[in-house]
Protein backbone atom coordinates (compact mmCIF):
# COMPACT_ATOMS: atom_id res chain seq x y z
CA UNK A 1 0.00 0.00 0.00
CA UNK A 2 1.78 3.58 -0.75
CA UNK A 3 1.74 5.51 2.15
CA UNK A 4 -0.87 8.38 2.97
CA UNK A 5 0.12 9.82 5.86
CA UNK A 6 -3.32 11.94 6.09
CA UNK A 7 -6.52 10.68 7.96
CA UNK A 8 -8.66 11.32 4.60
CA UNK A 9 -8.56 9.29 1.48
CA UNK A 10 -6.86 11.67 -1.23
CA UNK A 11 -10.12 11.77 -3.03
CA UNK A 12 -11.78 15.67 -3.12
CA UNK A 13 -15.04 15.13 -4.56
CA UNK A 14 -15.89 18.60 -6.69
CA UNK A 15 -19.05 19.15 -6.42
CA UNK A 16 -19.83 21.83 -9.60
CA UNK A 17 -23.39 23.16 -9.48
CA UNK A 18 -24.30 21.70 -5.80
CA UNK A 19 -27.32 23.77 -4.63
CA UNK A 20 -27.85 24.38 -0.84
CA UNK A 21 -30.77 22.95 -0.15
CA UNK A 22 -28.72 19.54 -1.42
CA UNK A 23 -25.77 20.41 0.66
CA UNK A 24 -25.92 18.09 3.75
CA UNK A 25 -27.75 15.21 2.01
CA UNK A 26 -24.84 14.82 -0.86
CA UNK A 27 -22.06 15.63 2.21
CA UNK A 28 -23.40 12.80 3.97
CA UNK A 29 -23.01 10.03 1.58
CA UNK A 30 -19.93 11.14 0.51
CA UNK A 31 -18.77 10.88 4.04
CA UNK A 32 -20.48 7.33 4.53
CA UNK A 33 -18.69 6.05 1.97
CA UNK A 34 -15.57 7.22 2.65
CA UNK A 35 -14.67 11.05 1.09
CA UNK A 36 -14.23 13.02 3.26
CA UNK A 37 -12.60 15.99 1.26
CA UNK A 38 -15.17 18.40 -0.47
CA UNK A 39 -15.15 21.36 -2.83
CA UNK A 40 -17.85 23.14 -3.78
CA UNK A 41 -17.03 25.05 -7.06
CA UNK A 42 -17.56 28.81 -6.99
CA UNK A 43 -19.87 28.93 -10.66
CA UNK A 44 -22.24 26.50 -8.58
CA UNK A 45 -25.50 28.47 -7.79
CA UNK A 46 -25.35 30.12 -3.93
CA UNK A 47 -21.65 28.49 -2.97
CA UNK A 48 -20.89 30.33 -0.01
CA UNK A 49 -24.19 28.71 1.52
CA UNK A 50 -23.41 25.27 0.08
CA UNK A 51 -19.83 25.88 2.19
CA UNK A 52 -21.30 26.79 5.08
CA UNK A 53 -23.65 24.85 5.53
CA UNK A 54 -21.06 21.49 4.83
CA UNK A 55 -18.68 23.14 7.34
CA UNK A 56 -20.90 24.01 10.08
CA UNK A 57 -22.24 20.46 9.55
CA UNK A 58 -19.47 17.93 9.16
CA UNK A 59 -16.04 20.20 10.63
CA UNK A 60 -15.17 17.19 12.31
CA UNK A 61 -15.26 14.41 9.73
CA UNK A 62 -14.48 16.15 6.77
CA UNK A 63 -12.32 18.97 4.88
CA UNK A 64 -14.68 21.69 3.52
CA UNK A 65 -13.48 23.88 0.37
CA UNK A 66 -14.52 26.03 -2.35
CA UNK A 67 -12.88 25.62 -6.29
CA UNK A 68 -12.91 28.04 -8.96
CA UNK A 69 -11.27 30.53 -6.88
CA UNK A 70 -9.76 33.44 -8.73
CA UNK A 71 -9.39 36.21 -6.27
CA UNK A 72 -8.15 37.79 -2.61
CA UNK A 73 -12.26 38.47 -2.18
CA UNK A 74 -13.44 34.88 -2.75
CA UNK A 75 -10.69 33.68 -0.04
CA UNK A 76 -12.10 35.92 2.65
CA UNK A 77 -15.80 34.53 1.81
CA UNK A 78 -14.33 31.17 1.96
CA UNK A 79 -12.76 31.83 5.10
CA UNK A 80 -15.53 33.55 6.60
CA UNK A 81 -17.97 30.48 5.62
CA UNK A 82 -15.67 27.93 7.08
CA UNK A 83 -13.97 26.63 4.51
CA UNK A 84 -10.59 25.54 4.99
CA UNK A 85 -9.14 24.53 1.38
CA UNK A 86 -8.59 27.02 -1.42
CA UNK A 87 -8.60 25.19 -5.07
CA UNK A 88 -8.01 27.08 -8.15
CA UNK A 89 -7.90 26.03 -11.93
CA UNK A 90 -4.91 28.76 -12.47
CA UNK A 91 -1.59 30.02 -10.03
CA UNK A 92 -2.14 33.04 -8.77
CA UNK A 93 0.76 33.81 -6.55
CA UNK A 94 -1.52 36.77 -4.57
CA UNK A 95 -4.36 34.22 -4.37
CA UNK A 96 -1.96 31.57 -2.75
CA UNK A 97 0.09 34.09 -0.80
CA UNK A 98 -3.70 36.16 0.71
CA UNK A 99 -4.88 31.94 1.42
CA UNK A 100 -2.28 31.32 4.14
CA UNK A 101 -2.60 34.42 5.22
CA UNK A 102 -5.94 33.33 6.59
CA UNK A 103 -4.81 30.05 7.66
CA UNK A 104 -6.38 28.11 5.10
CA UNK A 105 -4.74 25.84 2.23
CA UNK A 106 -3.84 26.14 -1.16
CA UNK A 107 -4.25 23.70 -3.98
CA UNK A 108 -3.37 25.71 -7.27
CA UNK A 109 -3.95 24.65 -10.73
CA UNK A 110 -0.76 23.91 -12.26
CA UNK A 111 0.33 22.96 -15.68
CA UNK A 112 4.22 22.94 -16.65
CA UNK A 113 6.99 22.76 -14.06
CA UNK A 114 7.15 26.51 -14.11
CA UNK A 115 3.55 27.07 -12.51
CA UNK A 116 4.68 24.27 -10.03
CA UNK A 117 7.49 25.89 -8.58
CA UNK A 118 5.47 29.27 -8.32
CA UNK A 119 3.14 27.87 -7.04
CA UNK A 120 5.36 26.35 -4.17
CA UNK A 121 7.55 29.19 -4.29
CA UNK A 122 4.11 31.21 -2.93
CA UNK A 123 3.61 28.70 -0.14
CA UNK A 124 1.14 26.42 -2.10
CA UNK A 125 0.45 23.38 0.03
CA UNK A 126 -0.59 20.89 -2.66
CA UNK A 127 -0.99 21.03 -6.94
CA UNK A 128 -3.77 20.88 -8.84
CA UNK A 129 -2.58 19.04 -12.33
CA UNK A 130 -5.28 20.65 -14.82
CA UNK A 131 -6.35 19.43 -17.35
CA UNK A 132 -4.75 16.30 -15.93
CA UNK A 133 -6.05 14.11 -19.70
CA UNK A 134 -3.47 16.68 -21.42
CA UNK A 135 -0.44 15.99 -18.89
CA UNK A 136 -0.61 12.38 -18.65
CA UNK A 137 1.01 10.39 -15.88
CA UNK A 138 3.80 10.73 -18.12
CA UNK A 139 4.01 14.26 -17.68
CA UNK A 140 3.61 13.66 -14.09
CA UNK A 141 6.49 10.84 -13.43
CA UNK A 142 8.96 13.81 -15.65
CA UNK A 143 7.93 16.51 -13.00
CA UNK A 144 8.33 14.34 -9.68
CA UNK A 145 11.66 13.84 -11.32
CA UNK A 146 12.43 17.62 -10.19
CA UNK A 147 9.32 18.22 -7.89
CA UNK A 148 9.86 17.78 -4.15
CA UNK A 149 8.94 14.59 -3.18
CA UNK A 150 6.44 15.56 -0.15
CA UNK A 151 4.83 17.94 -2.58
CA UNK A 152 1.04 16.39 -3.01
CA UNK A 153 -0.16 16.06 -5.79
CA UNK A 154 -4.34 15.93 -7.05
CA UNK A 155 -4.88 14.84 -10.81
CA UNK A 156 -7.91 16.41 -11.97
CA UNK A 157 -9.75 15.83 -15.48
CA UNK A 158 -10.09 12.73 -17.25
CA UNK A 159 -9.58 10.37 -14.21
CA UNK A 160 -11.83 6.92 -13.99
CA UNK A 161 -11.13 3.67 -12.95
CA UNK A 162 -9.36 2.60 -16.09
CA UNK A 163 -6.12 4.71 -15.44
CA UNK A 164 -5.96 5.31 -11.66
CA UNK A 165 -3.41 2.77 -11.05
CA UNK A 166 -1.22 4.48 -13.63
CA UNK A 167 -0.92 7.55 -11.85
CA UNK A 168 -0.80 6.14 -8.71
CA UNK A 169 2.28 4.34 -10.50
CA UNK A 170 3.77 7.79 -11.73
CA UNK A 171 3.58 9.67 -8.47
CA UNK A 172 0.31 11.19 -7.81
CA UNK A 173 -0.82 11.47 -4.48
CA UNK A 174 -4.87 11.58 -5.46
CA UNK A 175 -7.70 12.94 -7.78
CA UNK A 176 -10.37 15.50 -8.06
CA UNK A 177 -13.71 13.82 -9.51
CA UNK A 178 -16.07 15.67 -10.34
CA UNK A 179 -19.20 14.92 -13.04
CA UNK A 180 -18.11 11.43 -13.17
CA UNK A 181 -19.34 11.45 -9.41
CA UNK A 182 -21.08 14.34 -8.92
CA UNK A 183 -24.22 16.06 -11.76
CA UNK A 184 -27.01 18.21 -10.65
CA UNK A 185 -30.20 16.25 -10.88
CA UNK A 186 -28.53 13.35 -9.37
CA UNK A 187 -29.87 11.77 -6.38
CA UNK A 188 -28.15 10.89 -2.83
CA UNK A 189 -29.10 7.29 -3.33
CA UNK A 190 -26.94 7.29 -7.00
CA UNK A 191 -24.48 9.39 -5.41
CA UNK A 192 -23.52 7.17 -3.08
CA UNK A 193 -23.32 4.13 -4.90
CA UNK A 194 -21.22 5.93 -7.36
CA UNK A 195 -19.01 7.20 -4.32
CA UNK A 196 -18.81 3.93 -2.98
CA UNK A 197 -17.72 2.03 -6.25
CA UNK A 198 -15.28 5.09 -6.72
CA UNK A 199 -13.38 4.26 -3.14
CA UNK A 200 -13.08 0.39 -3.63
CA UNK A 201 -11.38 1.29 -7.45
CA UNK A 202 -9.55 4.11 -5.52
CA UNK A 203 -8.20 1.42 -2.71
CA UNK A 204 -7.80 -1.10 -5.08
CA UNK A 205 -5.55 0.72 -7.44
CA UNK A 206 -3.65 2.10 -4.44
CA UNK A 207 -2.68 -1.98 -3.73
Amino acid sequence: MRMNTSPHRPLIAILRGLTPQQACAVGTVLIDAGITQIEVPLNSPDPFNSIKQLADRFRDQAIIGAGTVLTTDQVDQLAEAGGEIVVSPNTDPEVIKHSKSKGLLSYPGVFTPSECFAALKAGADGLKLFPAELIGPSGLKAMRAVLPADVPTYAVGGVNADNMRDWLDAGITGFGIGSSLFKPGRTPDEISQIAKALVAQFDEAAL
